[in-house]
């Protein structure tokens, strides 16, 4: 086997076993015993840590992320928000993870013994050498719950008519702007863009940024089309995003999301996923794009084309400019030869001035003819100008000034009606406050000994100590005399 081997390493022929993708080399001690030589060989001797750790690597290199089938068991849900289960069949058993920013995700509680469908990468835990599944995603196995909730919707939507080919939009050949729903951090956007950029730059784009997945995405999907309806700012909509499971992309099956689509009076494109996946969306939106970069096909003309037929209408000009001259220059040779003909003289003066205006006329048409094919250059010049980020850019800065300058005066306004509102009840404080009253010449009388304030007279007998505070001091007095 040994030397099998080392025929093998020395034609260099590929190794089609399991780990074909990992280099393989021999340690020192193997060669030396495939060489036969006397040397003393030399042992690479591996820790456990090490051990493991190439283990791990060779599992989640050598590897591509499978689907696996089974039950569920030992389910654990610890404080960190993670999942631990074991995946098992009638045979065999594996450890499983399922880390909590992708359980978050899951449309249904996994419990014991349930059957599900696993899409996961191998792996293996170093510390314990435990040979594992690190879960992406989790549906339950069979037809699935989603599975069956997109048809039961599908079928509910296609009876109400949300499918018919009769309520669907023709899409614009030059649409003045377009209008992207979808995340402004995916992959779809930037082929959405690329594609624009490469066909009709011109066109600007509007983005208008949605989640296009987790628990919330759908109705803000929905809003999103809400919205961009009712703005109008844009003559065709891309409702895009990447390609993913059916749980990932579910927002697109949601009913809120079709209807708001049946909704939109503005033509609509579904590109959600890749070429294979469908969506309700798919099936209610006007047009339907296997991909984010073929819908942007669809909604963009090709400026190559624009240009060759550009180029095409001038040669066809220039055609007919080249045949009137040659058509004039025929008839002012037949004319040529009539004159030699006949030799009246007024005759040869009419015609001569008849072949001056001629030849004005034709000079006329072809001026014409170019400032017609000029005006139509310039204005596609002016449009294209028009459309440069600059232009929008001035346009932003102005109405950011604008609103800042609403900003500060309404900030003012706000400020002097506060002050005013103070001032008022200051106003209202100062001529309820018994300070006021004393400014009127009243005071205040109370016992020296307890500080009660005195009502009536029959509450303190003569030769009492009291006390009358005044708006500006006190006087402390002695009863002479009580009076009733």
């Amino acid at each position: 086997m040994g030397a099998n081997y080392r025929d093998w390493r020395n034609r260099g022929k590929p190794y089609t076993g399991l780990f074909s993708r990992f280099r393989v080399s021999l340690s020192p001690m193997a060669e030396s015993a495939l060489d036969n030589s006397p040397r003393v060989p030399e042992r690479d001797v591996f820790t456990v840590s090490r051990l493991n750790q190439t283990a791990r690597k060779l599992l989640e290199q050598g590897l591509a992320r499978i689907w696996l089938e089974g039950e569920l068991s030992n389910i654990a849900r610890p404080s960190s928000g993670h999942l631990y289960f074991t995946l098992k069949d009638s045979k065999a058993q594996i450890r499983g993870a399922m880390f909590s920013s992708r359980n978050q995700l899951l449309r249904f509680n996994p419990q014991e013994g349930m059957q599900v469908l696993v899409r996961a990468k191998i792996s293996l835990y170093e510390p314990r050498g435990d040979y594992q599944l690190i879960a992406e995603t989790m549906q339950e196995a069979g037809d699935g719950v989603l599975q069956q909730a997109f048809d039961a919707l599908r079928l509910k939507l296609e009876k109400e008519g949300l499918f018919a080919s009769d309520t669907k939009q023709a899409l614009p050949t030059l649409p003045a702007r377009i209008g992207v729903i979808t995340s402004p951090s995916g992959a779809a956007i930037r082929d959405v863009l690329s594609v624009l950029k490469r066909r009709f730059p011109a066109i600007p784009v509007l983005v208008y940024p949605v989640p296009v997945q987790g628990k919330d995405a759908g109705r803000e999907i929905a809003a999103m089309v809400g919205i961009a309806a009712a703005r109008k700012e844009c003559d065709v909509l891309i409702l895009t995003r990447g390609g993913g499971s059916l749980e990932d992309l579910w927002a697109f099956n949601e009913e809120i999301v079709a209807r708001a689509i049946h909704a939109c009076r503005i033509p609509l494109i579904s590109a959600v996923g890749h070429e294979v996946d469908f969506t309700i969306a798919d099936f209610v939106a006007d047009r339907r794009a296997p991909t984010p970069s073929a819908a942007a096909e669809l909604v963009s003309p090709d400026q190559t084309e624009w240009l060759v037929q550009l180029g095409a209408l001038e040669t066809r000009g220039l055609r007919h400019i080249r045949q009137t001259l040659a058509d004039s220059r025929k008839r002012l040779r037949w004319l040529q030869q009539r004159l030699q003909l006949r030799h009246p003289g007024q005759y040869l003066r009419q015609q001569a001035q008849r072949l001056d205006e001629l030849e004005q006329r034709t000079r006329l048409a072809i001026h014409s003819y170019f400032n017609r094919l000029q005006y139509s250059v310039n204005e596609v010049l002016a449009r294209l100008k028009q459309a440069s980020p600059a232009h929008q850019i001035n346009c932003t800065e102005l109405q950011r000034q604008a609103l800042l300058q609403r900003m500060q005066a309404a900030i003012n306004r706000l400020l002097q009606t506060r002050q005013r509102q103070l001032a008022v009840a200051c106003k209202s404080l100062d001529t309820i406050s018994p300070l006021a009253t004393l400014d009127r010449g009243y005071a205040i009388v109370t016992r020296q000994t307890d500080t009660h304030v005195l009502h009536q007279a029959s509450a303190v007998k003569a030769g009492d100590r009291i006390e009358a505070r005044l708006a500006r001091g006190r006087l402390l007095c002695t009863v002479d005399k009580i009076v009733k």
